[in-house]
């Protein structure tokens, strides 16, 4: 009774169904009706052909899996799987070429780049053509252990690490009330972005630049780095001062703001709250007048 309702229903839903998938289906019934005719003992036998024919089916109309009878829907699917990987293994058989290289050798250059995680393919080549292995760098580093993160620290880590050690100074103008230009110099720690110096001048000298770093950093608190930009009036005075003191000049790029961020940051702070300041001066000056 079950099986009536089944065909029942098939006949039902067919002529919502198109003509390729239903072409599809009968040459599958059909196959299976010239397996069933051969007349051979036992158990039913398919061959190579029978297996191709029916997977192929498969793969351009996947519904012929309703219409199985003589075999199970998971096994049609089992040797759709079988055959994608022998076509892959069969496309990527070896087809000559370099050979490949021992299992000791191999064992060896993932074994170096383990207990030398600095250590990058150049370096483990060197080493192994050092003890007399004659390898190509490429397939070293095909053999090397593939870390997920960077060799070493990354700019993050380097810079938390360092940042008690490194200063950062500037200079900018400040325009006053009386339409005057004063020059700020400003000293920031990275490490906890602290104040460390700030004066102001109306002419600002190399010399100046030096005694003022010499008063910022009294006895040895001086920081192992001074980060600064490449303006002029950065010169040979500053540079000796700094050596002197065993500071370690460290310039940034030309035109490159965004290196000495620290202290571009502060002075932008610095200007913001002077233009606050200076604006309130005036609007409380002119309310009086």
């Amino acid at each position: 009774m079950l099986a009536l309702l089944c065909f029942l229903l098939a006949v039902l839903a067919s002529p919502f169904k198109s003509k390729s998938r239903l072409e599809a289906e009968n040459a599958a019934l059909r196959h299976q009706l010239i397996v069933l005719r051969r007349k051979e003992p036992g158990r039913i036998q398919l061959t190579n052909n029978d297996r191709w024919f029916l997977v192929q089916l498969y793969r351009w109309f996947p519904s012929t899996l309703q219409v199985l009878s003589i075999i199970r829907p998971e096994t049609l699917v089992r040797w759709h799987r079988a055959g994608f990987r022998s076509y892959w293994c069969w496309k990527s058989r070896s087809r000559g070429g370099r050979p490949q290289i021992e299992s000791d050798l191999r064992a060896l250059i993932r074994r170096m780049s383990i207990e030398n995680p600095l250590w990058g393919a150049p370096r483990i080549h060197g080493e192994l053509l050092k003890l007399g292995f004659e390898v190509a760098q490429s397939s070293v580093a095909k053999y090397m252990v593939k870390r997920r993160g960077p060799p070493s620290q990354g700019w993050c880590t380097f810079l938390r690490n360092h940042a008690p050690d490194i200063a950062a100074m500037d200079l900018f103008v400040v325009p006053t009330i009386g339409f005057n230009l004063l020059y700020a110099f400003v000293i920031v720690r990275l490490d906890r972005r602290d104040l460390v110096w700030i004066n102001v001048t109306t002419n600002p000298t190399a010399e100046w630049i030096a005694r003022q770093i010499t008063e910022a950093f009294p006895w040895d608190d001086a920081p192992q780095y001074l980060i600064r930009d490449r303006d002029r009036i950065y010169g040979t005075i500053v540079t000796r001062r700094l050596r002197a003191m065993g500071i370690r000049d460290k310039p940034t790029a030309p035109a490159s703001p965004w290196q000495n961020g620290f202290a571009v940051r502060l002075i932008g702070s610095i200007g913001a709250s002077a233009w606050i300041i200076s604006s309130s001066w005036v609007r409380r000056i002119c309310a009086e007048s």
